[in-house]
């Protein structure tokens, strides 16, 4: 017998057990999206940095290259990147970092069998592991997120009148919809925002804390350093972001759950402080045409020729604002490059 589609299952899901948080239903997308498939390209529904030019990984393994030296080039450094694509940016990476005589071994943390494939193909030294937890304990990690945190679920929380609730998406038949669900306590909403206006949404993620919570607790005990890309806005604010993109165009997010890339904007400042609570310094927010111009893009550009000028303006210029970049590290480690 064949397997129901996702959409099919959440709607009987839903059906028998009434309207599911926001935070399930993208959850549930996105697993099944991400195991299925790969995304990226042309032939895909959207197009990441590393895609678009080889300059992006380079420079992120020629930061990461400074950083050890400066650190001192500890010789049992761990690279690790959470959800990697095709492993495009780690084999640019690797490449710089090999030069600066940086050779570490690589770590992958991702669940998709599909991307692991194309990840093997490009770094097939790789070692995998499908969460945090099983990374190694007892070295330096240098951990790259490009892009990983805005396709973890979101909670969003809706003001209705004088109260604000829980958003819920329910079913109609295989038709999605999000609705209003139980009022939440005032004291959850930051004080800023608890009169806001009604229709206002607010979206937090619990999964991206406990993982920065994990990922920052990590750094503090074994040294290292963490650097995370990703469109996103320093909050918390008010402000719907969760989208869909299918064909390298939005979509409806509540259609066709599974079938399309579900992201929200990722609130740097939030996890900045997250990692802060751990004992971790932070550094940033910046935008990523800021970081990449201080990791010498346009020499690098220069240095190409003319063919890459696109590029470099689809990184520095068109995704230069959208997309936000912080760092952290332990506190025996320097300050990295690309924050002033």
């Amino acid at each position: 017998m064949t397997e129901p589609l996702l959409a099919e299952r959440l709607a009987r899901a839903i059906a028998l057990g009434g309207p599911i948080p926001v935070s399930q239903y993208m959850a549930a997308a996105n697993a099944h999206y991400y195991a299925t498939r790969d995304p990226l390209g042309s032939g895909g529904d959207f197009t990441t940095a590393p895609e678009i030019s080889q300059m992006f990984g380079e420079l992120i393994g020629a930061w990461a290259a400074d950083l050890w030296d400066r650190a001192g080039r500890p010789d049992d450094a761990v690279w690790v990147e959470l959800g990697p694509g095709r492993g495009t940016l780690t084999a640019d990476a690797l490449r710089v970092m090999a030069r600066a005589g940086f050779r570490p071994p690589v770590h992958f943390v991702e669940t998709s069998p599909t991307l692991r494939t194309a990840q093997g193909e490009r770094v097939p030294q790789a070692t995998w592991h499908d969460a945090l937890t099983t990374l190694p304990d007892d070295r330096p990690l240098i951990v790259v997120a490009n892009e990983f945190f805005d396709a973890l679920p979101i909670r969003q929380l809706v003001r209705r009148g004088e109260t604000w609730h829980e958003r819920l998406v329910a079913c109609q038949d295989t038709l999605f919809l999000p609705i209003a669900g139980a009022s939440v306590p005032d004291t959850i909403i930051p004080a800023h925002l608890a009169d806001a206006a009604p229709g206002s949404i607010i979206e937090t993620s619990p999964a991206s804390v406990a993982i920065m919570a994990d990922l920052s607790a990590r750094i503090v005990a074994q040294g290292g350093a963490a650097l995370v890309i990703d469109y996103g806005y320093d909050g918390p604010a008010a402000g719907e972001t969760l989208q869909a993109v299918r064909g390298h165009a939005f979509a409806n997010p509540f259609e066709a759950p599974g079938e399309q890339d579900l992201t929200a904007h990722v609130d740097m400042a939030t996890l900045r402080l997250v990692a802060a609570a751990s004992g971790a310094r932070s550094w940033g927010t910046v935008g990523q045409g800021t970081f990449l111009r201080a990791l010498g893009i346009d020499q690098r550009a220069a240095a190409l020729g003319e063919e890459v000028a696109g590029d470099r303006a689809r990184l520095v210029e068109d995704m230069g604002e959208l997309f936000k970049v912080i760092a952290l590290t332990h506190n025996d480690w320097p300050q990295p490059a690309g924050f002033a």
